[in-house]
């Protein structure tokens, strides 16, 4: 049976259990590795980690600069879908086009990558899509998946919490309600920035709910989302951030003063030869 098959059963059975399983974030195959080593039962794809390694921006692209393209992307998803055996979940942005067309061919080319599973966000420059025409994506994607025969696990993300102009909680959970009625599988609404917002959303929303941790604020922790009854937790970009920030950390310690203090905190040669090694058998 195919790797992406089973894992997308067990990434469903995940979901069931309403747990707060984390999934954090990988960009590439390196951190994949990493953070499938450390013990995680699934991970996720991050466009902006991905964007940031390649020299680019993600989502507000400055005007004039080049956004990463679809086939960039699936390039990074497919190695790292190859270089762990847990689940991968991918951010597969606002499924690269408006019409529910487009997104079928994302969902189709994202199984054939081997996720087993992908968020499909509402919004495109900084714009919701009309409610019903979002609602009509999520269903287009779920038809794909069913003819598919995978149990790819779909995840509708509504992004309006994080708009210039932010709309409300009870829009986003309205959202979220009309995008399970038409198919998806998780809610995720980011944005959500206190633990009374995400227990109402949780008690509002009928089906599992994804929250990201580390995108508003590092003050929530697992256990309080899980007994809030989260079922799963994102890091989106944060680990990708957090790597660039110890960087440019220790590029300025390295110029300004010049220590190696940063040196301190690297993993051994000889670990990641053997860790990375382990994918080469």
């Amino acid at each position: 049976m195919p790797k992406n098959i089973t894992a997308a059963a067990t990434f469903r059975r995940l979901h069931d259990a309403r747990n707060a399983f984390v999934m954090p974030n990988a960009w590439d195959a390196g951190s994949a590795i990493v953070l499938a080593e450390a013990g995680f039962s699934a991970i996720a794809t991050t466009s902006a980690g991905i964007a940031f390694s390649l020299g680019r921006g993600d989502h507000s692209v400055p005007q004039g600069a080049t956004a990463v393209s679809k086939e960039e992307m699936f390039d990074r998803i497919r190695q790292i879908t190859a270089a762990v055996d847990v689940p991968v979940n991918g951010d597969l942005e606002n499924g690269y086009g408006a019409r529910p067309e487009a997104v079928v061919e994302t969902i189709r080319l994202a199984i054939d990558a081997g996720l087993a599973g992908g968020n499909i966000e509402d919004y495109e420059r900084g714009t919701l899509y009309d409610e019903s025409l979002g609602a009509e994506r999520i269903a287009a994607a779920r038809e794909a998946i069913a003819k598919s025969g995978t149990d790819f696990v779909l995840t509708a993300r509504t992004d309006g919490l994080l708009l210039d102009t932010p709309s409300s909680l009870s829009d986003a959970i309205r959202r979220a309600n009309r995008y399970r009625l038409a198919g998806a599988d998780c809610l995720f609404v980011p944005g959500v920035k206190n633990l009374d917002d995400i227990a109402t959303m949780v008690r509002e929303i009928d089906g599992p709910v994804n929250v990201v941790a580390g995108l508003t604020t590092t003050a929530l922790i697992v256990a309080d989302l899980r007994a809030a009854g989260v079922a799963r937790v994102s890091l989106g970009g944060s680990f990708a951030r957090a790597a660039l920030g110890f960087l440019r950390e220790g590029a300025r310690e390295l110029f300004e003063h010049g220590t190696l203090h940063f040196a301190e905190k690297q993993i051994s040669q000889r670990e990641l030869n053997t860790l990375f090694a382990k994918r080469d058998r």
